[in-house]
This record gives C-alpha cells, sequence and structure tokens, in this order.
C-alpha cells in the first residue's frame, strides 16, 4: 500500500484506523492484526502514528493489546440491521444478540420549525416532544437517536421510553397497537462530539445517519427520528419486499 496523505483534514492515524478496521471486516485480518513495525511500514508512516489508530481502535473495543503478546481483535463480526416497512431495533437483531436495552439520554418539548412540521403533518410552531435514545445490544452502543413526536398524541412518551427502554412498548402503553416505516434515508458523517461520548467512539470515527418517518396504519405520522449508526458495528441492510 502506497503511503497515505493527508485528505480532507483527516488526521494519518484516524486513516489508518479506518484501514485497519476495514480489513478486519474483510476477513484480511483474523485474530490478531500485524506487529507495529509492518503497520508502519505499510502506511509510510512512523510507530507513533500506528500507536495512535490501534489506540482509538482499542478505546473502540474493536482491538485489544497484550504486551508480548500483539495486538488481538476482540469483534470482528457487524450486526446486521434490517431497514423495512416494519422496522423495529429488537427484532431485527433477535438472532444476533441476547440482550437489548435502551436508555433515554435527554428530553425535551419544543415547538417545530416548518421543515419538522412539514414531516409530521404540523403547522409550524405546534409542540413535539423530542427524545435522545441511545440503544444497547449484549451491551454494546449501537445507535444513538433523536425522536420527534406529536405532543398532543404523544405527552408522556418520556417517561414511557424511560420505563419500557423501546419505542415500540412506548407507543403501546400509550394507546397505539401497530405502526410503519414510510421512509428512509441514509448517508454518512464523522460523528459528533456527542457520538462519541454516547458511542464510545474516537474522535474522527464515522456513523451512518438514516433519517426516518414512521406513520400509523391510517398514514398518520407519530415519529420523525435521526439515527446515527456507529458504522464499525453495524450493517444496514435495506428491505424492499
Amino acid at each position: 500500500m502506497a503511503a497515505l496523505e493527508r485528505v480532507n483534514g483527516v488526521a494519518l492515524w484516524r486513516q489508518i484506523a479506518d484501514s485497519i478496521r476495514q480489513s478486519i471486516a474483510s476477513g484480511e485480518y483474523s485474530g490478531t492484526i500485524p506487529p507495529e513495525t509492518l503497520l508502519a511500514e505499510r502506511f509510510g508512516v512512523n510507530r507513533h502514528t500506528v500507536r495512535a489508530a490501534v489506540s482509538a481502535l482499542s478505546r473502540e473495543g474493536v482491538l485489544r493489546s497484550e504486551r508480548g503478546r500483539g495486538t488481538f481483535i476482540i469483534r470482528q463480526d457487524s450486526y446486521v440491521f434490517p431497514i423495512s416497512r416494519r422496522t423495529r431495533f429488537s427484532e431485527g437483531l433477535s438472532e444476533q444478540a441476547r440482550v437489548f436495552d435502551g436508555a433515554l439520554l435527554g428530553a425535551d418539548q419544543e415547538m417545530a420549525d416548518a421543515a419538522l412540521a412539514r414531516r409530521l403533518s404540523l403547522e409550524a410552531g405546534a409542540p413535539v416532544i423530542r427524545l435522545e435514545t441511545l440503544r444497547r445490544a449484549d451491551g454494546i452502543a449501537l445507535s444513538r437517536a433523536t425522536s420527534w413526536f406529536p405532543a398532543g398524541r404523544f405527552a408522556g412518551i418520556a417517561d414511557a421510553y424511560r420505563e419500557e427502554g423501546s419505542i415500540t412498548r412506548a407507543f403501546r402503553r400509550l394507546g397505539l397497537a401497530d405502526y410503519v416505516r414510510r421512509e428512509t434515508e441514509v448517508t454518512a458523517s464523522h460523528a459528533s462530539p456527542d457520538d462519541c461520548l454516547a458511542l464510545g467512539l474516537s474522535a474522527g470515527a464515522i456513523v451512518l445517519v438514516a433519517q426516518s418517518l414512521n406513520t400509523d396504519l391510517d398514514g398518520v405520522p407519530v415519529q420523525y427520528a435521526v439515527t446515527r449508526f456507529a458504522a464499525d458495528r453495524v450493517r444496514l441492510a435495506m428491505d424492499t419486499g
């Protein structure tokens, strides 16, 4: 591999960390990664730069370094999260993890701006409830989401989610037995400082960003959400059926 160059302000150690992550996902590296000296030669950098990349991946739970033994791969496989008309976090990962939980990071009531009001079929300035949530599978943080709900219909959504740890179960407590996904748009970006803190990522890590709209069975919007998935932990699978 040719020596790396600084691209769009992305530090060399971050480029190396992303390359190592890709090599792990593709199966090129299995069990352990090559020694720092070989990686430094491969990428055309000094060992300190490689060490920074390995340290970042260790903080994210991808690698574990053991003095005198090498650097071991802790997590090689990603969770596959299907996005379909009936997207549900726990159901989508039910065969890949044993324990699921959700944490409420914050909640507030605010007025919908014009764009949000359009998505939720509300008047601009209508009250909405915003939830900041974190979802984990087997103790691994996979996603952080910001969701908005019409306040008139879901006034108790924050308390319901805090107790249930699930949007689906919170909806049921508030009288919405079923809902469907109308649309999803997925992009990628660098994790924000808040994403890094909540998901345990290092600066410059990549997140997959899913903007989604859920409706009740009559087609009335009930939730607009922006969900950030840790890209090294989750692969999104679009189900067009």
